[in-house]
């Protein structure tokens, strides 16, 4: 069954046709006029109550369809998750930063939604993974703790508004044990300085940097820093990518974004899957509430290295690749079919949601479909997909399935 899906237009949001979003969109709709000077952010494919699919040949929300068709979402996922589908498949087009976050584990989730209803609105998590379809840059987790000391120790300005023995115990400290304890103190200290001492020293580094040359430039980051300085002047988290990884991904290179995990997207577009979730803790680059106590409380202060957040897929077939997190949730298979080729998707014990990002051709459950980049389908759990390209063309498309 094909969907029509929901575009968000939030602010950081690639303009017109720049965008993936904003593609996709009128490839799957030619009827459909794209603004230029309108970001398209998001596409939002399933159930989820902000920004819901409707079943374009019944002109009924999916979600509706489900209340009365259980088979479609199978036993197992009604077991688990009652009659939904648990998870949210998005294509993002990123022009801005995105505001630096995290979110909660499932328990904490439900911590937050008791005490703070109005702030956390619901009582779920929300696992995310990102899988790039351009050079997609991203902040995530905290770096080795030598590259925080080494950006510590070439960042007077950074340095100076952090108080000097929460400063020098982390210098200092060699025992693996302690420092990401320590770390969470200098962090702490950072998050709790006062809003116009953040916004001095940026301004004294921005101007420093502007005057240094090629070498330090980018030892310290200047090309980043400076772009986030330019869209969120004097914010807190202009400062995060001395202390977090600084990602480059290839088209195809993942991230799963555990709980507690910090992250921030910076440009470019992905595929991204999640819980159905809205609880976001928030830590800068952003003019919404930032709820220090809690964010550094249940930060995840471990080091990681680019390499071991990356998150590789298993191969499945010759046509097929998945990432499975360590999540029921969600987990997102993709699909590539040569021309004169076709291909028989596998049964899942899920409800799939497919999303076609290149190419052209059929796809049949049991009527046929004709498919193009941008046409979205819905799958019912236990049934199978065949997918057959169009002469001298191909598919290549992005399924997103429960793990379990």
């Amino acid at each position: 069954m094909e969907l029509q899906c929901k575009v968000q237009n939030y602010e950081w949001g690639k303009l017109g046709l720049e965008s993936t979003v904003a593609k996709l969109l009128s490839n799957a709709n030619p009827n459909i006029t794209i603004d230029p000077e309108k970001p398209y952010a998001e596409l939002w494919m399933g159930t989820h109550s902000n920004g819901p699919s409707l079943i374009i040949e019944r002109d009924i929300l999916l979600s509706e369809y489900l209340k009365y068709n259980h088979d479609a979402v199978g036993p197992d996922v009604k077991r688990k998750f009652g009659v939904t589908v648990p998870f949210l498949l998005k294509v993002l087009s990123v022009k801005k930063a995105l505001s630096i976050q995290a979110h909660p584990t499932k328990d904490h989730a439900e911590v937050l939604h008791k005490s703070f209803p109005d702030m956390y609105k619901d009582p779920n998590h929300k696992p995310e993974l990102a899988i790039a379809l351009t050079p997609f840059e991203a902040l995530c987790g905290f770096r080795p703790t030598a590259q925080i000391k080494d950006f510590l120790k070439n960042l007077p300005e950074l340095a100076q508004i952090l108080p000097q023995d929460n400063l020098n115990s982390f210098l200092n400290n060699d025992s693996i044990d302690d420092s990401e304890n320590l770390l969470k103190i200098v962090f702490q200290s950072l998050m709790t300085c006062d809003k116009d001492v953040i916004a001095s020293s940026l301004k004294n580094l921005y101007a420093r940097l502007a005057k240094e040359g090629g070498e330090t430039q980018t030892s310290l980051l200047y090309s980043l820093v400076q772009r986030l300085y330019k869209d969120y002047p004097g914010d807190v988290g202009c400062w995060a990518p001395y202390f977090m990884n600084y990602m480059i991904l290839r088209p195809g290179q993942a991230i799963f974004l555990k709980p507690n995990l910090p992250h921030a997207y910076l440009s470019g577009d992905c595929i991204e899957c999640m819980a159905c979730s809205d609880n976001v803790v928030r830590a800068g680059l952003t003019p919404k509430h930032i709820d220090v106590p809690t964010l550094v409380d249940m930060l995840d202060y471990k080091s990681y290295t680019t390499e071991e957040l990356l998150f590789v897929p298993q191969l499945e077939d010759e046509n097929s690749c998945i990432w499975r997190p360590p999540v029921p949730d969600f987990a997102v298979v993709k699909i590539r079919v040569e021309s004169g080729d076709s291909y028989n998707t596998k049964v899942r014990p899920s409800p799939s949601v497919f999303i076609i990002i290149s190419g052209s051709g059929e796809a049949c459950d049991t009527e046929p479909v004709q498919i193009r980049p941008g046409v979205v389908l819905f799958l019912k759990a236990s049934r199978q997909l065949t997918l057959t390209p169009a002469e001298n063309s191909h598919i290549e498309a992005y399924q997103a399935i429960c793990n379990i």
